[in-house]
């Protein structure tokens, strides 16, 4: 790029027909004073001049060299517009297309979803398609005659799957799946006042009302503004609304509630009632107890501790271990893998695709496992944990032994209360328990792979003393300042 040199690429006259000129003249980009855009690029055709300003040179640049393509192929330029011929006739024909059929919402969603289909994780096509099917129930029309919204739900989340294209629909999808195709909105009709305000509801409340959770809103917004973005892109719309919507979502935050944290003696507890669960020869409890265990001692993730091989396991005879994390084994479901398995196989969530994490682990849990691997081996692909079988320990089997062993290790009436309610709960109090230790926020968010600003933001609730603290210094403040009773 230049700033200085205003020498212009020109192209000789010629004959062309009215309303357009050979005779066009192209300038280097300039810099000019514009704080949002402010690279310049100017050309004359038919001795009126057209510019256009940029927020980047190398889009500047970009433009400057399809326009010197264009001139080369010798394409006449429109006078009013400054555009090439070609572009004229393609604005024309897009515009003609629109007029004639609108892009519709479900068509739409289906091309979108399979052109990103390849480059995602199986957790992001289910993002995707969760955050796009809250978002279809305000961009179908409402009628006498339409299925419930979980349907319709259903409907949308079968159809987008590329390899269902073409496929007739589940028997009991139908009449959703038939209803979403031919009574959806045209795409432009999100930028309607009435319909976007459905959208935004859509995105941040459930089925039945009750706000969803934080994570679940960030997720689905996310879904929707890419997918907004997409469609202007491809000129579907003209800006996207998302953009100017202010965040008003009153749904539940991210905050670690204190009632599901468990003390050392609970999570004993809980640890021995989850052998108790099953048959003694069939070991179904017992065959978790150490997956349990990680998720409580190291602050695993329960993908990360599916995803543990015994070569990521460092247990010496005495003393601290290292558990090294490479591989997370999140559930999606069939449908959303290209392998066709419910888990996926990923690398460490938000970090390179090969980075690893150490985690150092205690001689308790050193032990925990020892004893695992003495009384059950690994299982495939030497896993430490699997199933009976030696296959993939899923959520369901984990969460099924987990709601039976609070049965076993909690009183009644803290069964039916939130603690530990589910076994990432355990990890939560990992994380609390470091915390309330002194180990600075730092390490704590290295070993568990979170940022500090996760950890300070979802625990900062959960640590002991701060609020004594705080009133003690206040306390000798006011003494300092003589106001004592």
């Amino acid at each position: 790029m230049s700033t200085t040199d205003d020498t212009p690429v020109r192209r000789p006259h010629g004959e062309a027909r009215p309303g357009y000129s050979l005779d066009i003249r192209l300038w280097k980009v300039t810099k000019v004073n514009r704080k949002a855009r402010p690279y310049q690029l100017r050309w004359v055709v038919g001795g009126k001049v057209s510019s256009a300003t940029f927020a980047t040179s190398a889009l500047a640049e970009s433009r400057r060299s399809e326009l010197r393509q264009a001139m080369r192929r010798g394409e006449a330029f429109k006078i009013a517009s400054g555009q090439p011929e070609s572009e004229v006739r393609a604005a024309a024909e897009a515009a003609e297309t629109a007029a004639e059929e609108p892009v519709r919402w479900f068509e739409f969603c289906r091309k979108y979803v399979a052109g990103r289909w390849r480059t995602s994780a199986a957790k992001t096509r289910e993002g995707m398609a969760d955050g796009l099917a809250a978002v279809s129930l305000a961009m179908v029309q409402r009628g006498d005659g339409v299925p419930p919204d979980e349907q319709l739900r259903l409907a949308f989340r079968w159809g987008i799957v590329p390899a269902n294209a073409g496929e007739d629909p589940p028997a009991e999808l139908k009449a959703a799946y038939d209803w979403l195709t031919t009574a959806d909105r045209p795409v432009l009709d999100v930028t309607g006042a009435e319909v976007f305000e459905d959208v935004l509801y859509r995105i941040g409340y459930k089925l039945d009302g009750t706000p969803a959770a934080g994570d679940t809103y960030r997720r689905r917004r996310r879904a929707l503004n890419t997918a907004l973005e997409h469609a202007v892109v491809a000129g579907e719309l003209p800006e996207n609304p998302l953009q100017r919507a202010r965040r008003k979502h009153v749904g539940s935050n991210d905050v670690v509630d204190r009632r599901v944290l468990v003390n050392a003696v609970q999570a004993r507890q809980l640890l021995a009632g989850v052998s108790y669960v099953g048959s003694w020869d069939r070991c179904r409890g017992r065959r978790l107890t150490a997956f349990y265990a990680v998720l409580y001692y190291a602050g695993l993730r329960p993908a990360e501790a599916v995803g543990l091989r015994l070569s990521d396991c460092d247990l010496p005879d005495a003393g601290w271990g290292t558990l090294t994390l490479r591989e997370t084994r999140p559930v999606s479901g069939k449908q959303w893998t290209d392998s066709g398995e419910r888990h996926d196989r990923r690398g460490l969530k938000a970090r390179e695709a090969k980075s690893d994490r150490p985690v150092p682990i205690p001689p308790v849990l050193v032990a925990i496992l020892r004893t695992h691997l003495d009384t059950f081996g690994t299982a495939k692909e030497g896993r430490v944990f699997g199933n009976e079988r030696g296959g993939v320990v899923g959520s369901s089997t984990y969460w099924r032994v987990w709601e039976e062993a609070r049965g076993y290790a909690l009183p009644p009436e803290r069964v039916a209360s939130p603690l530990a309610g589910r076994p990432y709960d355990l990890r939560h109090a990992c994380i609390t328990r470091w915390l309330n230790a002194g180990v600075p926020i730092a390490e704590v968010a290295r070993r568990v792979g979170n940022s500090p600003e996760v950890i300070h933001r979802r625990y900062h609730g959960c640590i002991d003393g701060h609020e004594e603290a705080a009133n003690a210094k206040i306390t000798k403040a006011l003494e300092e300042d003589g106001d004592t009773v």
